[in-house]
């Protein structure tokens, strides 16, 4: 009829039903993808946290390896004298530190990534292994800020990279595969009981002498290597000197065991962080 105003109708809401996941490992990738933005926010803001209020701000990306790497040349190189593989002490320390500080610090990331994001986690659904994905994102900055030096170290010393540098990609995949695995163990637990963040410092430096950060891998026994390789590490650093400096025979075996060791992690640590993503709200 004229005049007679018809009330809008009410929008419908889209509804979700947020279930626990199904026995085994299932990564929901469409979902993961739809929350980019949230990932992206989350790299943005750890990087402006870490750096904020510094007097010389990403500089600490380069000064804390460079000074390592002098203390270690100078005792380990040139007074324990320990073998490198022909190398100048600093090329070939420096040239594990990198995959090894990104390691450390991404692990140490993502073991408080739940616990520091706790009062979003039990606010805010969305998917909880954006969470060490970004910790684990966060680190590549500081790893190419740091990969400067080591170009720096080549051209002082006058040593051309070896044409299996082109092998770093896949290597820097390897390690931050290594380190979202171990990583999302740890994050879960350390929600659960917060004794972990305590002993994972302790850890890392074990962890450290346990791989070919300081000594090459050549000095473990060749019937051992592949033992030695189920640290995913050890594969990982030898694969990186080897890839950079062509120095030695390629790690073949000890990356062989290295990357089953990667993928064993990565699937036991992610069914882990499922099953603790179904309870660690009632229990943070």
């Amino acid at each position: 009829m004229p005049g007679t105003v018809t009330a809008p109708q009410e929008e419908q809401l889209p509804i979700f039903r947020i279930e626990p996941t199904a026995r085994g490992v299932r990564v929901d990738f469409r979902e993961l993808w739809e929350y980019r933005e949230l990932l992206y926010f989350f790299v943005w803001r750890d990087v402006k946290v870490r750096y904020k209020q510094t007097v010389i701000g990403a500089a600490w990306a380069i000064i804390q390896p460079v000074m390592t790497m002098v203390v270690f040349s100078i005792f380990f190189g040139g007074l324990a004298k320990i073998p490198s593989d022909g190398l100048p002490y600093p090329i070939f320390f420096y040239s594990a530190l990198l995959p090894w500080n990104y390691f450390a610090q991404a692990l140490t990331s993502t073991t408080n990534s739940m616990v520091e994001n706790q009062r979003l986690i039990t606010k805010v659904y969305f998917p909880r292994l954006i969470l060490p994905i970004a910790a684990v994102t966060t680190g590549l900055v500081d790893f190419a800020v740091a990969f400067s030096v080591l170009i720096g170290l080549f051209l002082w010393y006058g040593i051309m990279p070896s044409p299996a540098v082109l092998l770093l990609p896949l290597l820097l995949l390897l390690t931050v595969v290594t380190a979202l695995g171990v990583g999302l163990w740890l994050a879960a637990l350390n929600a659960l009981y917060r004794d972990v963040r305590f002993v994972i410092p302790f850890c890392i430096q074990v962890w450290m002498f346990a791989s070919p950060v300081v000594y090459p891998s050549s000095l473990v026994p060749s019937e051992w290597q592949w033992l030695y390789g189920l640290n995913p590490m050890a594969g990982v650093i030898s694969g990186f000197r080897w890839a950079l400096t062509g120095s030695g025979q390629p790690p073949n075996l000890l990356l062989a065991a290295s990357a089953v060791a990667m993928v064993v992690i990565l699937v036991v640590g992610l069914r882990y962080f499922q099953r603790a993503e179904e309870t660690v709200v009632d229990t943070m």
